[in-house]
């Protein structure tokens, strides 16, 4: 999942407004960015912890020439996830059910006098065979 498809997850809590929803991670965001750059460690209960790691300078190799080059010391953000996380994760607990997006207003009744236009319908293997490529064949190494 990445960044726009997170908004418009979060989106049918926000009334549908993906603009509310885009407000409200680009405010996470910012909060976690914040505070893992001054240096303090930003912990979620049942989610998991963000850290702000240095690591010091050490000798690595070249894996192209084989050669032994410094590596430079660097700050880094490390994650380590909750209990609570890693139990979902494996299966050993449940997640509730999904919050539930606020009710919509019903839509109006159509009267016999406008009648909404059919769609047509195009299968998911149809679009699925006109968007698949053929496979390449791999060469034999000898």
């Amino acid at each position: 999942m990445n960044k726009a498809q997170f908004i418009a997850y979060l989106a049918p809590q926000f009334g549908d407004s993906k603009k509310e929803a885009a407000r409200a991670v680009e405010v996470v965001f910012d909060a976690i960015v914040r505070n893992i750059s001054k240096g303090e460690d930003v912990m979620i209960n049942d989610f998991g912890k963000f850290k702000k790691v240095d690591r010091p300078a050490r000798k690595g190799r070249n894996p192209f020439t084989g050669e032994t080059i410094q590596i430079k010391a660097s700050k880094k953000v490390r994650f380590l996830a909750a209990k609570g996380l890693k139990d979902v994760i494996s299966g050993a607990k449940k997640l509730g059910a999904a919050p539930v997006a606020p009710a919509k207003a019903a839509p109006a009744k159509a009267t016999k006098a406008s009648k909404p236009a059919k769609a047509k319908k195009v299968s998911r293997v149809k679009k699925a065979a006109k968007k698949a490529k053929p496979a390449k064949k791999a060469k034999k190494r000898r």
